[in-house]
């Protein structure tokens, strides 16, 4: 049997909140699916420069990220399809946005450099699926710090550009940047965690012969 995820104190609070509101035929993945449909229409209202109506689009899609994970915690609902896509629909959410914005108002290198590195956990996690579909890594405290970080700064850089206030450029840049470091400490500490699910899965057969 899989081992499942302990709640966490957001879990529990979402739950309290929000979780209990959702019914019960609305599973983690419908949300999931849900931040799929939004991005495309977040991108189009950035295209048209409408970004009051971005932002609240944004951060719906960014709230449904957290409501399905803690949905799947709860309700024990957790899958090998939501564990790929669902940090998949988080990556295309953000860089989609980093893409619009961050390369135009704050720096176009650090918009990349994110980029990139959403990409290569991506791919990463498609070759390790691709090579064993039984391993499994879902993501870590860095990783889920970094996306708290990417969403945190687009929301300071769309209140910077709504309400024209440079010094939130200032805080959305920093915390970017901030993001960024984080991003790369995921990285290096998810490609440590498939090298050693790879070991601990080839041990035992290369003992035996």
């Amino acid at each position: 049997m899989e081992n499942l995820p302990k709640l966490s104190w957001s879990d529990k609070l979402l739950n309290k909140i929000f979780l209990r509101l959702i019914p019960a035929r609305v599973s983690p993945n419908h949300l999931t699916i849900v931040r799929f449909f939004l991005t495309p229409l977040v991108v189009i209202l950035l295209w048209l420069e409408k970004y009051a109506a971005g932002m609240g689009l944004f951060l719906l899609a960014a709230f449904t990220d957290a409501l399905d994970g803690s949905l799947a915690s709860v309700r024990r609902q957790v899958t090998d399809w939501g564990k790929i896509y669902d940090p998949l629909a988080d990556k295309l959410l953000v860089g989609s946005v980093v893409y619009v914005l961050v390369a135009k108002y704050i720096d176009v290198y650090a918009a990349w450099v994110i980029i990139i590195l959403e990409a290569i956990i991506i791919i990463s996690a498609w070759l390790r699926r691709r090579h064993n579909k039984q391993l499994i890594i879902q993501a870590n405290g860095w990783g889920k710090t970094k996306m708290l970080l990417q969403v945190g700064g687009i929301a300071v850089l769309f209140l910077a550009i709504i309400f024209n206030l440079e010094s939130l450029l200032h805080v959305s840049r920093g915390t970017f940047y901030l993001a960024i470091a984080f991003g790369i400490i995921s990285l290096f500490s998810y490609s440590f965690r498939i090298y050693a699910c790879f070991n601990l899965v080839y041990l035992p057969v290369s003992a035996a012969i």
